[in-house]
């Protein structure tokens, strides 16, 4: 167990990271810890506990702006403009239930490190797509800021985009701005059900190339999909989101369900249904009884839409699994193996393209196999040439995404 340093402030930060490059120690980033399973075992000395920096220093409804600091709770900043009727367009997912955590425990800085994004990534972007600013201490010990409090705002390099999925391996983040959006009046959610992975690609892919402004089309397997809630189906589920004013939804429900009719009959879930059920697709809810126990390990991997089907076909069949994302995003629980499922996995993805990451496995697994997609040769060298500009002595986080780095 390693000990922890808890900064109060960001001048806490910034001389706790100066006091590790004078000692040689190595600190491990943490928010609220809720994702501190995801990725390569800490290789640290100590742990830098960034909960203690907490608290919204600026929200400006009218101006769609929030800033606060990174530790703060994102089920305060949800619930905090939620009140407002807004929301936070990227929809991040919690990881906690997944790795054996309590739900609702991630930070809002945490979310930004780890580049979440929810099923309305299809339609909103990720995180980075909605982080307008950073205050943070680098792996030299120095703090800087980048971006500011509104969308174009941006001269010279864009650091909230690099800092965004970098998982605390090149700056510990201090305070954070977001943009933040109305929330949908309401919402509901078509469901065509029976339909084989291949044909409900076809279906997600009519749907999204239509004027219906879809916010979520995800695929839900007979063996999967009743786990699910708000859903109540043995069969397998095609599921379609729409969001927005009443009327709006109404007419749009009536014009997908008009252009899906050929893949079968269509069934509609009213919003509280329809928030239960998106809610459990955001989050993996399915694989999160397996969270504590480790019974199976999990892997997330993003391709073309149009592969997802073609890829999850090389997956062995005991293999547990549902798409978002239209397709793109697929969510694999295998077998247990001494590698996790990673040479099919990684041989899949090599012959559809896109990347896996190992969100679940044991420790030991965890650090014997690459847990992030290997990077080709040329963007392997620009990563460790960026983390050698930040963290030139590998202070902060090393080896959480890839050895060495």
């Amino acid at each position: 167990m390693t000990d922890a340093l808890k900064p109060r402030d960001p001048k806490d930060v910034e001389d706790a990271v100066r006091w590790a490059l004078s000692e040689g120690k190595a600190l491990e980033i943490v928010g609220r810890g809720s994702k501190r399973a995801l990725g390569r075992p800490s290789q640290s000395d100590m742990t830098l506990d960034l909960s203690g920096l907490t608290g919204v220093t600026l929200y400006e409804p009218e101006e769609l702006v929030l800033s606060a600091k990174a530790g703060t709770p994102i089920a305060e900043i949800e619930a905090l403009v939620d009140s407002k009727g807004q929301e936070l367009a990227f929809e991040p997912m919690d990881y906690g239930p997944l790795l054996g955590m309590s739900p609702a425990a991630g930070s809002l800085g945490g979310a930004l490190a780890a580049n979440l994004a929810g099923p309305r990534r299809i339609k909103a972007g990720a995180a980075r797509d909605h982080f307008l600013g950073v205050s943070a201490v680098s792996g030299r010990g120095e703090t800087f800021k980048s971006g500011g409090r509104v969308v174009k705002n941006v001269t010279g390099y864009d650091l909230c985009k690099v800092l965004a999925g970098s998982y605390g391996t090149l700056a510990a983040m201090t305070e954070v701005t977001v943009k933040v959006l109305p929330k949908a009046e309401t919402e509901q959610t078509l469901v065509l059900t029976g339909l084989d992975d291949a044909r409900a690609g076809q279906a997600m892919s009519a749907a999204m190339g239509s004027s219906c402004d879809v916010s979520g089309a995800a695929h839900l397997p007979a063996h999967i999909a009743f786990r699910f809630p708000g859903l109540g189906s043995k069969d397998a589920a095609t599921i379609f989101r729409l969001e927005g004013f009443a009327p709006s939804v109404v007419h749009r429900k009536d014009m997908l369900a008009a252009l899906l009719k050929p893949f079968g009959a269509v069934t509609h879930l009213e919003t509280e249904h329809s928030w239960l059920l998106w809610r459990g697709v955001r989050d993996a809810m399915c694989f999160a009884a397996d969270g504590a126990s480790g019974e199976r390990p999990l892997w997330r991997v993003s391709t073309a839409p149009a592969r997802g089907a073609e890829l999850a076909g090389m997956i062995p069949p005991s293999a547990q699994m549902f798409y978002d994302w239209a397709g793109g995003l697929i969510w694999i629980a295998p077998l247990p193996t001494d590698d996790a499922g990673a040479t099919f996995i990684r041989k899949a993805v090599a012959a559809c393209g896109g990347h896996a990451t190992l969100v679940r496995a044991p420790a030991a697994v965890r650090a014997a196999i690459d847990v992030f997609e290997r990077q080709a040769e040329g963007v392997a060298a620009l990563n460790k040439r960026v983390k050698e500009s930040f963290d030139p002595k590998g202070v902060l986080n090393p080896g959480r995404m890839w050895a060495g780095i």
